[in-house]
């Protein structure tokens, strides 16, 4: 399980280090796709294949689910490690995630999520009212 949050930078070539307990977690295929709130989810391999059999379960004549299925498996690439432990976020992710310095990562059951600095704050910050926001959850039976 994935669980904490990790201030971090990235460089300008979109090379990051992830933070050691949510790598551990995600192993050596980690996977990286377009996210929701304009963040990108991190999977195991493991996970990610739970989530493509679930979705290959979704009816193709279902065409309100088309295009976030097409956008969540076209936008998804495995992560990949230099040498020296840096983790490469393609381009046109840390574009859609406005990755550019200062970014976070979450630990979110079995994501991590990776989220702009400006965005998580926006998000996450000062004006959250999590009372308000834990409320929700009582619907799932939480």
């Amino acid at each position: 399980m994935l669980f904490g949050t990790f201030f971090n930078q990235i460089d300008a070539k979109g090379r990051v280090r992830i933070p050691g307990k949510l790598k551990a977690a995600l192993g050596k295929d980690a996977m990286v796709t377009r996210g929701t709130n304009g963040c990108l989810f991190l999977y195991s391999q493991k996970d990610f294949l739970a989530l493509v059999e679930k979705v290959d379960a979704v009816p193709l004549s279902d065409m309100m689910a088309a295009t976030p299925v097409r956008v969540l498996f076209s936008s998804a690439q495995e992560l990949e490690e230099d040498n020296q432990g840096r983790t490469m976020i393609p381009q046109a992710l840390r574009q859609l995630a406005k990755l550019e310095k200062d970014i976070v990562f979450m630990g979110v059951g079995k994501r991590a999520e990776v989220w702009s600095r400006e965005s998580y704050d926006k998000i996450f910050g000062e004006n959250l009212d999590f009372d308000k926001e834990v409320t929700k959850l009582k619907e799932y039976g939480v």
